[in-house]
């Protein structure tokens, strides 16, 4: 398989907004079929794009594939002959691997994980919307429209299901359509919710999907008025407002989460 394949592979895997690894070989030692430049993707099934040499070095490269988070930093491991493995872990922190295939090659790779880029759903069809759409997509988001007020009640719209903690849900309705739209993004499980409207009005409907049974964690995450307070008027500086905002928890929860660790 040449290497035009694995990078058509990691284009259709982006494209579908798959996690996925990239493989590089870095060095080998004595008989390997696998030679340093060699790569593969590995999707999250394990399936494997490419070449690594032979089934050992694949087994411990699905291995470290795997164990790796989404987004989590690059690292290196080693493959070695079981005889010559004394450690698991080399002074430099690479991961050991053992082989027990009888060529007794050892190989040196590169696992780069690759998360998807996080979905931005957006409820309403205004200048806010539109504006939060198209500067969402700029950032490398996966932005799409969502319309409550035109579904079936108790229909999912495309795509509903996918929306996860790393992704952000905004309801920018703006009077047509806010509590459906609102309803559907507290039940969305974007890890980001929030809310064109004043304080009044998001209050006003977060205590009727109260009353209807909304759970109160979802509803305190709401933020609303969405946005960074940077005296935003236009709808584009509305919308640039919001995805500040979005960085914001996004980056400072990362920069908390580290200090933590």
């Amino acid at each position: 398989m040449g290497p035009d394949a694995v990078f058509d592979a990691i284009q259709a895997l982006r494209a579908g907004g798959r996690p996925f690894a990239v493989v590089t070989v870095l060095r080998t030692e004595d008989a390997t079929s696998a030679r340093p430049g060699d790569k593969a993707a590995i999707d999250a099934d394990g399936a494997i794009i490419g070449h690594l040499g032979g089934a050992c070095v694949r087994r411990a490269a699905r291995e470290a594939a795997a164990a790796l988070a989404e987004g989590a930093t690059p690292r290196v491991i080693r493959v070695r002959p079981a005889d010559r493995v004394v450690d698991l872990t080399d002074a430099d922190g690479a991961a050991v691997y053992r082989s027990g295939c009888p060529s007794g090659g050892s190989v040196e790779l590169l696992v780069e994980p690759f998360a998807p880029a996080p979905r931005l759903a957006v409820w309403g069809d205004g200048a806010v919307a539109q504006a939060l759409l198209t500067l969402g997509a700029g950032m490398g988001l996966r932005s799409e429209a969502r319309d409550a007020a035109t579904r079936a009640e108790g229909a999912e719209g495309a795509g509903d299901a996918a929306l996860g903690p790393r992704d952000a849900a905004v309801v920018a309705t703006q009077g047509l359509g806010d509590l459906p739209a609102l309803r559907e993004a507290l039940a969305s499980g974007a890890g980001f919710l929030g809310m064109v409207a004043s304080r009044r009005k998001a209050a006003a409907l977060s205590a009727r999907l109260a009353a209807e049974g909304a759970e109160p964690g979802r509803l305190a995450a709401l933020r609303s008025p969405v946005g960074l307070q940077i005296g935003a008027l236009a709808p584009e500086e509305i919308a640039v407002s919001i995805l500040a905002e979005m960085v914001a928890a996004r980056r400072l929860a990362a920069a908390c989460s580290g200090a933590a660790g």
